[in-house]
C-alpha cells in the first residue's frame, strides 16, 4: 500500500515506512497526479481533500494532523466510501499558551491585571473550554459562548453572544468554521457583532480567519469599538491584509497551535489512526525527539504573566511576521516549535512554580 504523508507534519516522518511504502510531499505538491495511486493521505489544513483532489483515486482513508477539519469535504468523502479522522484537541494547550501569552503581553504593556476581568471564549470545545479553564484559575470571569452546547446541556453556565458582547474586557474566539446552519460561524465577528460591543474590548482570533470579517474589524477599530486586535488566523491567507496587520498589536502567521506538543500529539493520533484502518500494528506508536525547553530565570519573575512570556515570545513571532508579510508561509511552514509550559515544571521554580501548577496542570 502507499501513503502520502504532508512533508511539513513533524514527527511522522520514518514512522510507518516499514510497514507500507511512503511519501512526502510538500503542501503544494499534494495534488490529483500525486495522490492518484494512493492509499491513504496524511495532510494538514492546508490540502483541500476534495473531488478536485480525489476524483479517480485509490484513497480509502485520510488523516488530517489537525484540530479543524473544515479543508475536508465530508459529503463527497461519504458518498465515495473514504473514511477520514482529524487530532481533535491535539494542539489545545497550545493555543492556550499562545491566548495566555497575548493576554500577559498586553498586561504587563498597559500596566493592569488580568485577574478580575471578564473574558469572554467564543466556542467552548476542546480548545476554548481549556482557555476557560485557564482564565478562572487565573483570577478571569468567564463568559462561555456556544449555542450548540448550551442546547444540549442547558443554559446553565452559558452565556449568549450578546452578554459576551456587552460585558466582556476581551474576547476570544475559539469556533470551528461552519459556512451554513443555525450554528454557522462564518463571518459571526462581523458588523452587527461589533456595533453590539459596549466595553471596548480586546479581539483575539485563534481560530479560523473567515470567523471575524476583516473590514468589519477594521471598521470597529476605527470607531474606537475595539481596543486591540491579536489575530493569528486571517482571512485570504497567505495574503493577509496588510491594513489589519499593522493595526494589530500582535500579528502571527497562524502558528497558535504550533508548539511541538501540539505537533507531537497530533502526529502521534494522525499515524495510530492510519495503523488502526490499515491494520498496521502501529496502534501504540509515541513520537519522541520533542527539543528541550528553554532555559529560564525563576527567580527573575514577579509572577505567571512574566511566565508566560518568558516561555513563548510571542511580539517576536509578530515583530517576524510584520517585517515580513510575504513570507507568510515560509514563517508558517519553518515555524520553530515552542514547548508548552508543562515542559518548565517540576523543577526548582518555588512558589512562582506551585502557582503556576495550580493554573496549568490538569486543563
Amino acid at each position: 500500500m502507499k501513503i502520502i504523508i504532508d512533508s511539513y507534519i513533524p514527527y511522522i516522518k520514518g514512522v510507518l515506512d516499514g510497514v507500507a511504502e511512503v511519501t512526502y510531499l510538500p503542501f503544494c505538491e499534494i495534488t490529483p497526479e500525486t495522490v492518484r495511486d494512493a492509499d491513504a493521505l496524511v495532510v494538514r489544513t492546508r490540502t483541500r481533500c476534495d473531488g478536485r483532489l480525489l476524483a479517480g483515486s485509490r484513497v480509502r482513508f485520510i488523516a488530517s494532523a489537525t484540530i479543524g477539519y473544515d479543508h475536508i469535504d465530508a459529503a463527497y468523502c461519504r458518498a465515495h466510501g473514504i473514511r477520514w479522522t482529524n487530532a481533535p484537541g491535539c494542539n489545545a494547550l497550545s493555543v492556550v499558551q499562545y491566548v495566555a501569552s497575548a493576554l500577559s503581553y498586553l498586561s504587563l504593556r498597559d500596566g493592569y491585571p488580568l485577574w478580575g476581568r471578564t473574558l469572554g471564549v467564543v466556542g467552548v470545545g476542546a480548545v476554548g473550554s481549556r482557555v476557560a479553564a485557564w482564565a478562572e484559575r487565573l483570577g478571569m470571569r468567564v463568559l462561555r459562548n456556544d449555542p450548540p452546547r448550551a442546547r444540549r446541556e442547558g443554559c446553565t453556565g452559558f452565556a449568549t453572544l450578546r452578554q459576551v458582547c456587552e460585558e466582556a474586557d476581551i474576547v476570544t474566539f475559539h469556533t470551528l468554521l461552519d459556512r451554513e446552519g443555525e450554528d454557522a460561524t462564518y463571518y459571526l465577528g462581523n458588523e452587527s457583532f461589533f456595533r453590539a460591543l459596549r466595553r471596548k474590548p480586546v479581539v483575539v482570533n485563534a481560530a479560523r480567519g473567515e470567523i471575524v470579517e476583516t473590514e468589519a474589524l477594521l471598521h470597529a477599530l476605527d470607531e474606537g469599538r475595539v481596543a486591540d486586535v491579536v489575530i493569528d488566523c486571517w482571512e485570504h491567507e497567505p495574503d493577509v491584509n496588510r491594513t489589519l496587520l499593522d493595526r494589530a498589536v500582535l500579528a502571527t502567521p497562524h502558528i497558535a497551535g504550533y508548539s511541538a506538543d501540539g505537533k507531537a500529539n497530533a502526529a502521534m493520533q494522525s499515524a495510530r489512526a492510519v495503523s488502526r484502518f490499515f491494520g498496521l500494528g502501529l496502534d501504540d506508536w509515541t513520537p519522541g525527539g520533542l527539543p528541550a525547553p528553554y532555559g529560564i530565570d525563576w527567580e527573575g519573575m514577579a509572577d505567571v504573566r512574566e511566565f508566560f512570556l518568558n516561555t513563548y515570545d510571542i511580539e517576536a513571532d509578530s515583530r517576524r511576521l510584520k517585517e515580513h508579510p510575504e513570507r507568510f508561509e515560509q514563517l508558517r511552514s519553518n515555524y520553530p516549535f515552542r514547548r508548552e509550559p508543562v515542559a518548565y515544571l517540576g523543577g526548582q521554580g518555588g512558589a512562582l512554580m506551585s502557582e503556576v501548577e495550580r493554573i496549568w496542570m490538569g486543563l
